[in-house]
């Protein structure tokens, strides 16, 4: 009886509380509990397994380049990096709030690991994140353009709860470019938030969106509301290396 059990609770793909019952019958935790504890318990698994399964696929879906958690931020290097204002962004409220937040700093400061744990907090609260390279997501969109699925693109970029936009200003914007930048953050203007990382200045980014009308159009929507901060002091990767040679 208790193996047509679990194999229901395994086509019915309740895998969280397929775990805990077959747990459960092999340490004889039942005997120890009431029907109405041991209920509580496969559908406190239940649910744990399947917000363990959303995480799992939302950080799977935002395309993330490697893995970063808040906790493992690195305070002892001076970088600008203030431990209070990373805590209250830990909070998401910028989210909720709909404002953008710019990291910018010299290469090697840590900008797109700080931009990407706070993407992973965000996955874990629900979120739904997408990270890309900015030039290679405008190239993205040149080709979905060329072929006619440009509108559904933006669509699926509108949608997210937080898009993060790394590298950005790395490569000089063409007409195309500047017309697809402008496309997203329209789409997203008021409605979502966006992580914008770079080692351009905002001061310069006007610059280097390069169209006047276009690069007015872009900032007046990201610039006035924004959050940020601004890195600086020597590559953590290149003090890292010098570290690790100390003791070779």
């Amino acid at each position: 009886m208790n193996n047509e059990t679990l194999e229901k609770l395994r086509q019915l793909r309740l895998f969280g509380m397929y775990d805990a019952f077959k747990t459960n019958l092999e340490t004889s935790v039942k005997e120890s509990l009431t029907a109405d504890q041991f209920i509580a318990l496969l559908v406190a698994s239940e649910w744990d397994d399947r917000r363990n399964r959303a995480i799992e696929r939302a950080i799977r879906v935002a395309g993330f380049r490697y893995k970063a958690a808040l906790e493992q931020l690195d305070y002892s290097v001076d970088r600008g990096l203030d431990k209070n204002q990373v805590h209250r962004l830990a909070a998401l409220d910028f989210i909720k709030e709909r404002k953008d937040l710019f990291i910018t700093g010299s290469t090697g400061t840590g900008k797109s690991y700080l931009a990407t744990a706070l993407g992973y907090q965000a996955c874990q609260i629900g979120y739904r994140v997408m990270y890309v390279n900015t030039a290679k997501l405008m190239g993205q969109l040149k080709l979905a353009k060329a072929k006619g699925n440009i509108l559904a693109e933006l669509k699926r970029i509108e949608r997210v709860d937080l898009l993060i936009l790394d590298d950005f200003g790395l490569q000089p914007f063409d007409p195309q470019a500047r017309l697809a930048l402008l496309d997203v953050i329209e789409d997203r203007h008021q409605k979502h938030s966006t992580i914008v990382t770079s080692q351009i200045p905002v001061k310069e980014w006007y610059d280097i969106i390069g169209e006047k009308t276009i690069a007015d159009a872009v900032l007046d929507r990201i610039v006035h509301h924004s959050l940020r901060i601004e890195l600086y002091g020597e590559s953590l990767r290149r003090r890292k290396s010098k570290t690790e040679n100390v003791f070779l």
